[in-house]
C-alpha cells in the first residue's frame, strides 16, 4: 500500500488516502488519514432508486481506462487452458473424466439375412427443420401424402413416386435481414399428416388446423385453435379430432371446421414437447395427455366414457415429475385391449369398455407402440427396443445394440421390426428374438414414424427425402 504522504496545494488532486488537496478543498479534508466517506445521492426521479457513491465532493471525474494486457492474458489463458482452467470446480469435469454414459452405442457387425432395396426417392420441400418434428406420411389407396416443416404438402403415387399435386399451406415467418444473429428455425408445420372423409389434415405451431382436398390439394377450410398442434389431426365419421399443446382435445366438424366440443385437461408446469395422436374408433376417441392420463370420450358430445392415469407424478424436481403420454394409444381388437405407455411410468393394457387395467409393466417411453406376433414392441427412453407379450406382460427380448442412438417409433410388419436412428440408419430386427437382419443408411437423420403398405416401407428423412423401400431375403 502507498503510504499516506501529506501533499500541499495540489489543485484537483486526491492523495492516496482519499483527501482532496488544494486551496479550495473543504475544511477538514487536509486532516491526515481522513477516510473517504460514502455519500448517498438523492433517489432518481425516474426509477426511484437510490445510489451510493464513494466519490468525494469536488473531485473531478476519472476516465475509465481499458487494461488490454490484463484482459488479453485472461483470454489467452481461457483459450489455451479451456475447461482445464476451471477443473478445480466441483461441477466442471476434467477432459479425462468426461462421462460417456449417454454416448450412442457404436454399430456392430452382423451377418445380414436380408437387404434393403430402394424403389424410388423423392424430395419433399425443404425438410423437417431443427424443431424435432415427427411428420408422419399418410397412405390412402394408391397415394402417399407427406409434408415438410415449411408449409409444403405433396401427394405422390406410392408405387412410382410420381408427383400428383403440391400445395402450400403458408409461409415461414420473415426474419429481418439486419438480424444476422437470429438462428431460429422458421419451420411451422408440425402436425401432419392426418386424413379422413376425403381430406388431408395438417397442424401448425400457429395453432391452425388446415384441411386439404385429398384429390387435388385445394384448401377446404382452415381454423384457428388455442395453441400449437404438434400431432396429426385424426378424422372420420364427420368429425376431426385435434389435440393442442395446452392440453385441449377439440372436435371439429369435417364439413367446415367449426368446433363441436372441446375437452380441457390441466397441463403440468413442465412437459415433453409433443402430444399423442388422437385415435377415433367409431363414436369414441382415445387420447393421451401430459399429466399421464389416457381418456376415452364420445365424439358426439365430448362426454367422458372413462379415463385412467397411467402414473402419478413423483419426485422433487419437475424433471423427475415428467409423465407425458406422447405415444399414440394402440388398439388391438383381437386382444380386446388398448395399450398405452407413459414417460417415467408404466406400460399398461386397458379394457376398451371401461379402462380397467388388465396388466402393467414398469416402463418409460414417449414414442408410439407397435404390435405383431402376439407381442408389443416399444422403444424405451434409453433407446432399447423391447418386445413384450400382449397377454401376460412378459418381456420376450430386448435389443440394446442401438442404445442412445435416438430411435424412431418402431414399426412391425411381416417378420420384422423396423426402427430408424438420428444418423440416418434404418435397422431391421427379427420379431422372434430381436436379432439384426438388415441395415441401410439413408439420406439424412430419421425421426419421423415409418409406415408400410403391401410390403413397401416408406421413410421420411429429416432432409425431406421420402424413400420407398423393400426388404428382400438373401438366398
Amino acid at each position: 500500500m502507498t503510504p499516506c504522504i501529506p501533499l500541499h496545494r495540489t489543485t484537483g488532486r486526491v492523495d492516496p488516502c482519499g483527501r482532496l488537496l488544494g486551496p479550495n478543498a473543504p475544511a477538514g479534508t487536509r486532516r491526515p488519514n481522513a477516510p473517504a466517506r460514502a455519500r448517498r445521492r438523492p433517489a432518481d426521479a425516474a426509477t426511484g432508486r437510490a445510489y451510493t457513491t464513494n466519490a468525494i465532493r469536488g473531485a473531478p471525474p476519472r476516465r475509465a481506462r481499458w487494461r488490454f494486457p490484463a484482459w488479453g492474458a485472461v483470454a489467452g489463458l481461457l483459450l489455451v487452458g479451456g475447461c482445464e482452467v476451471f477443473s478445480f470446480l466441483p461441477f466442471v469435469d476434467s477432459p479425462e473424466e468426461k462421462d460417456e454414459e449417454g454416448a450412442p452405442t457404436p454399430l456392430g457387425a452382423f451377418d445380414a439375412e436380408a437387404s434393403i432395396e430402394r424403389r424410388w426417392q423423392v424430395g419433399v420441400g425443404r425438410g423437417l427443420g431443427r424443431k424435432y418434428l415427427r411428420i408422419t406420411p399418410k397412405i390412402l389407396a394408391d397415394r402417399i401424402y407427406a409434408a415438410d416443416g415449411y408449409g409444403t404438402v405433396v401427394a405422390l403415387d406410392r408405387f412410382s413416386g410420381r408427383r400428383i399435386w403440391t400445395a402450400s399451406v403458408g409461409k415461414p415467418d420473415n426474419r429481418s435481414f439486419l438480424k444476422l444473429w437470429d438462428r431460429r428455425d422458421p419451420s411451422f408445420l408440425t402436425g401432419g399428416v392426418g386424413a379422413g372423409d376425403g381430406m388431408i389434415f395438417v397442424g401448425t405451431t400457429r395453432g391452425e388446423v388446415i384441411a386439404l382436398d385429398a384429390g387435388d390439394g385445394t384448401e377446404r377450410w382452415r381454423v384457428q385453435l388455442s395453441s400449437e398442434v404438434l400431432a396429426p389431426p385424426a378424422g372420420g365419421d364427420g368429425v376431426v379430432m385435434a389435440q393442442t399443446n395446452d392440453g385441449r382435445l377439440i372436435a371439429l366438424e369435417s364439413a367446415d371446421g367449426t368446433t363441436r366440443w372441446s375437452y380441457d385437461n390441466q397441463v403440468p408446469l413442465l412437459t415433453l414437447r409433443g402430444t399423442a395422436t388422437p385415435v377415433v374408433i367409431g363414436a369414441i376417441v382415445l387420447a393421451g395427455f401430459g399429466d399421464g392420463r389416457v381418456a376415452a370420450l364420445s365424439t358426439v358430445t365430448g362426454a367422458t366414457v372413462w379415463e385412467h392415469r397411467l402414473v402419478l407424478p413423483q419426485g422433487r424436481t419437475e424433471l423427475e415429475r415428467l409423465v407425458d403420454v406422447d405415444g399414440t394409444p394402440l388398439v388391438v381388437p383381437e386382444r380386446n385391449a388398448i395399450f398405452a405407455v407413459s414417460y417415467q411410468g408404466w406400460l399398461k393394457a386397458l379394457s376398451p369398455q371401461e379402462g380397467r387395467v388388465l396388466w402393467e409393466l414398469p416402463a418409460s417411453s414417449h414414442l408410439d407402440l407397435a404390435e405383431g406376433y402376439g407381442q408389443l414392441y416399444m422403444v424405451t427412453d434409453e433407446d432399447v427396443v423391447t418386445a413384450v407379450q400382449q397377454g401376460s406382460a412378459e418381456v420376450v427380448w430386448q435389443q440394446e445394440g442401438l442404445k442412445n442412438r435416438r430411435l424412431t417409433s418402431p414399426m412391425a410388419f411381416s417378420n420384422y421390426v423396423l426402427v430408424g436412428d438420428a444418423d440416418g440408419y434404418l435397422h431391421v430386427l427379427a420379431q422372434t428374438d430381436g436379432r439384426f437382419v438388415a441395415r441401410r443408411r439413408l439420406s439424412g437423420g430419421l425421426q419421423s414414424p415409418i409406415v408400410e403398405s403391401d410390403g413397401i416401407v416408406y421413410v421420411l428423412a429429416n432432409d425431406g427425402k421420402l424413400s420407398a423401400l423393400e426388404i428382400r431375403l438373401r438366398s
